[in-house]
């Protein structure tokens, strides 16, 4: 078995490269390059695995990792909830039958027309300034509503995450710092139109250790206990950020270890204090990273310093190793079980030299007309993609039971041109 095979989801068969048992060589003649190609079963086998490991704990997916709305739906089948960041989130988890009781609107700036959208929706908030917490309660009063809230907390830790993913540090644009919580809590106790029942963090992404989780649910109890005295607290939302082996072959922590780390912390501080408040989780990349692979057509090989195989997919598909610097395994589909011949470095069609997807990969001979399969890319994958060098975005396509459905249309040369508009005088 080759190191990125998984048993039921990604496998060679006949040298080819299958994604649920659909062969992707076939997927990209069928349905062009670049593609974007998610095993549901895959989806919905890692849901599962992560709820199994928290029992009684409420999950909300994190919809910024993938906001295809089939994605949504199926996740909101098997019982997900939704962390939303925007109101086009809100919106879409909505669509996709995610009650408005299990949704939380989390952005960190968050502009008065979607205050309005998410009182109007009747989700929950995580306010995350005092500005906010002001201009809600104004929202909400005027509308005859009351918006139940929780505030998201800065709570200073290192989840030795890159540091562009990093999100719970002191110098972070997220969140109230701690010393400011109680008092804040204290004033939202006594506003109209909010009910303050909650308290939310986010200490990264792609963390890749169980000590982080740990010592922010102390840090987050450590505040429970200083307001629960005078709030009914009804959750503590430790956010998300679990990480996933994009290198094959690395030991990240499973779902069970980050419940053995998390829930002994939750579970003696409420006995300690006599509380029990729902605890929410909110996986976004643990949950569809691996789902999806990407692929796309060689266009060129060639050698001018190192050996570059350009492709008909960039940054402007998959931006994240322009980014991140981060890693994805890359497979050639349609030579999945060829012995490496040479090292290559992947790169795109657009115009920056930080347009490379995979640096220094051992593959098997590379040719124009290959197809090259980048794994895990199922989270910030399409979703932060975009139309730069006016290169049309790509379809997306669902496996299920071995048979392939189209999810996204590719778009045309037409959806450069949506919503903008010529002055007549220039016609």
């Amino acid at each position: 078995m080759m190191p990125f095979e998984i048993p039921g989801h990604l496998e060679v068969k006949n040298g080819h490269l299958h994604v649920g048992g659909v062969d992707t060589v076939r997927l990209a003649a069928e349905y062009g390059t670049p593609l974007y190609v998610t095993n549901e079963g895959r989806l919905r086998e890692n849901y599962r695995r992560f709820a199994a490991a928290f029992p009684g704990v409420q999950i909300f997916f994190a919809a910024k990792s993938n906001n295809n709305i089939v994605v949504q739906k199926i996740l909101a089948q098997e019982g997900a909830g939704a962390d939303a960041f925007s109101d086009g989130e809100i919106y879409l988890a909505r669509l996709a039958g995610i009650p408005a009781e299990k949704i939380l609107f989390t952005g960190n700036s968050k502009t008065d027309a979607e205050l309005r959208y998410a009182v109007d929706a009747g989700t929950m908030v995580s306010v995350d300034s005092h500005d906010e917490l002001i201009a809600l309660s104004k929202i909400a009063s005027a509308a005859g509503r009351e918006v139940r809230i929780g505030f998201r907390v800065n709570p200073d830790v290192d989840a030795k995450a890159h540091p562009k993913l990093a999100t719970g540090l002191k110098k972070s644009k997220f969140g109230i710092p701690r010393e400011q919580i109680v008092s804040i809590y204290k004033e939202a106790r006594d506003l109209p139109g909010v009910k303050p029942v909650g308290i939310h963090c986010h200490i990264g992404s792609q963390i890749l250790e169980t000590g982080p989780f740990a010592e922010a649910m102390g840090k987050m109890m450590d505040l429970v206990e200083q307001i629960c005295g005078f709030i009914d607290l009804e959750w503590v939302d430790l956010g998300g950020g679990y990480g996933i082996p994009y290198q094959k072959g690395a030991k990240t922590p499973t779902p069970q270890e980050w419940a053995d780390a998390i829930l002994p912390v939750f579970d003696e501080r409420c006995r300690k204090l006599g509380i029990r408040p729902e605890l929410h989780l909110e996986p976004g990349r643990y949950i569809v990273a691996d789902t999806t692979v990407l692929l796309m057509q060689v266009n060129t090989v060639k050698r001018s310093g190192s050996n570059f195989v350009a492709t008909d997919a960039g940054f402007n598909t998959l931006i994240r190793p322009a980014m991140y610097d981060s890693y994805h395994e890359a497979v050639v589909a349609n030579k999945a079980d060829a012995a490496p011949a040479d090292t290559y470095t992947v790169v795109g069609p657009v115009c920056e030299s930080g347009d490379i997807l995979a640096t220094d990969r051992k593959l098997p001979a590379v040719r124009k007309g290959d197809i090259v399969a980048l794994l895990d890319a199922g989270a910030y994958g399409f979703c932060m993609s975009s139309q730069y060098v006016g290169r049309p975005r790509c379809a997306e396509v669902l496996v299920h039971d071995g048979q392939a459905e189209l999810i996204r249309k590719r778009e045309t040369y037409d959806d450069l041109l949506q919503n903008q508009i010529v002055p007549g005088r220039l016609l």
